[in-house]
């Protein structure tokens, strides 16, 4: 696989992710009430989770724009939730991860479409599945741009 990805721009976003989640960290025993509570935890809770999946799309794309062939599955425009299930489809991580990692999409879509509905209890929800999925999910890219060639 020839690889002319930028390393050293996708070991920033990860480090960017990385920072997010110890920001979200602090907040992974907030129950709740709490956070139904205190408007500016919750608002600060959903800008993070924003952040931390927003910066994940742009690696996947960034990562799909390189390395993709064009001869894979879909050669249509990816939807955000497509770009994880590709990078399983890549061998960056397995198919069951990459399912379940891409269910934040849905969660973006709302925190960035649908700001006035926003389901507390979704977002409170979040948090832990957040913290677990893109822990493993630093990792996995980490560990795929490693064994990429250098161009």
């Amino acid at each position: 696989m020839s690889s002319t990805v930028n390393k050293p721009l996708v070991r920033r976003k990860l480090g960017l992710i990385a920072e997010e989640l110890g920001r979200l960290l602090s907040f992974r025993d907030v129950s709740l009430e709490e956070l139904l509570g205190d408007f500016i935890r919750q608002a600060a809770v959903e800008r993070i989770l924003e952040r931390i999946i927003n910066r994940a799309i742009d690696i996947n794309e960034h990562l799909i724009a390189e390395l993709a062939t064009g001869e894979e599955d879909r050669i249509t425009r990816l939807t955000y939730r497509d770009t994880f299930l590709m990078l399983a489809d890549l061998g960056v991580y397995p198919r069951a991860f990459g399912e379940s990692v891409a269910r934040s999409v849905g969660l973006r879509n709302v925190l960035v479409h649908e700001y006035n509905t926003v389901d507390p209890a979704q977002v409170h929800s979040s948090i832990r599945s957040c913290l677990r999925d893109y822990e493993r999910y630093i990792r996995y890219v980490e560990a795929f741009v490693e064994r990429l060639p250098e161009p």
